[in-house]
């Protein structure tokens, strides 16, 4: 008895399938395939990581606009197909990001993933609580003095861990300087109901008031990024990651 193969690899390919081959080659002809997402194209894999050009021609507004678009693809489940090794090697010899986004270390909250966009469309900074050191600001005046990203996003979320530590006084090793920074949001949230960390409401109004508190700082803290603003080359904006609902929710 012949043997049959042991894989698709061996078999010929059903009709629908040579038909879907067949409209995959048509697509990549016409420059469909491989799209920047960026460039909001139709594009059902994304294999082009941002260029120069394409970067620098989006205004601050304009890649909010596009983060935001993304994270509605997001919610609603319809985000692109990232061929990742394609970005990959597209942005080997050189990258331009158009945006640095500073946010909290939880895993639930992966910004790349949260607003759709591929390899070297962003730069992400993660630390608990979504402090601004100096090491951090140095990173966001590099990726904007130097590297050309139009955006500072300050990204906190709902139910966040270094808020809790924060409110009850926690103390450990050096997480507990970490949380220092974060008190003044405590202080300086105005709540009428229990202010502890185990109402949830209270939580997230601090939260909220640290990111504000955070994109101060930056404008304070870094003359360099403050500077940017004021010429309109970039924006300094807050926002705050919902994990119930997915919604990424702009402070403008």
């Amino acid at each position: 008895m012949d043997a049959k193969p042991c894989c698709s690899l061996h078999a010929e390919p059903d009709p629908q399938r040579r038909s879907l081959l067949k409209a995959g080659a048509g697509l990549a002809a016409l420059g469909l395939i491989g799209a920047g997402t960026w460039l909001g194209a139709p594009a059902q894999v994304q294999a082009a990581a941002l260029g120069r050009a394409e970067r620098d021609g989006l205004t601050p507004e304009q890649v909010i606009e596009r983060l935001k678009a993304g994270n509605q693809r997001f919610r609603s489940g319809r985000m692109q197909q990232h061929d990742y090794l394609a970005q990959k090697r597209a942005s080997r010899e050189g990258q331009y990001p158009a945006a640095a986004i500073l946010s909290c270390i939880d895993s639930r909250a992966p910004a790349e993933i949260l607003f759709d966009v591929g390899i070297a469309d962003t730069f992400n900074a993660r630390v608990a609580g979504n402090v601004a050191n100096d090491d951090l600001l140095g990173s966001l005046e590099f990726a904007c003095a130097v590297a050309g990203a139009k955006l500072v996003l300050v990204m906190g979320h709902t139910a966040c861990g270094a808020i809790k530590g924060a409110i009850d006084g926690a103390q450990l090793g050096h997480l507990t300087g970490l949380l220092e920074k974060i008190r003044p949001a405590v202080d300086a949230t105005r709540y009428e109901g229990a202010r502890t960390a185990k109402n949830p409401a209270f939580v997230d109004a601090v939260a909220r008031t640290h990111v504000q508190l955070t994109v101060d700082h930056i404008r304070q803290s870094s003359p360099l990024l403050a500077g940017l603003e004021r010429e309109g080359r970039i924006k300094l904006v807050g926002s705050l990651y919902h994990l119930n609902g997915g919604e990424v929710e702009f402070f403008l």
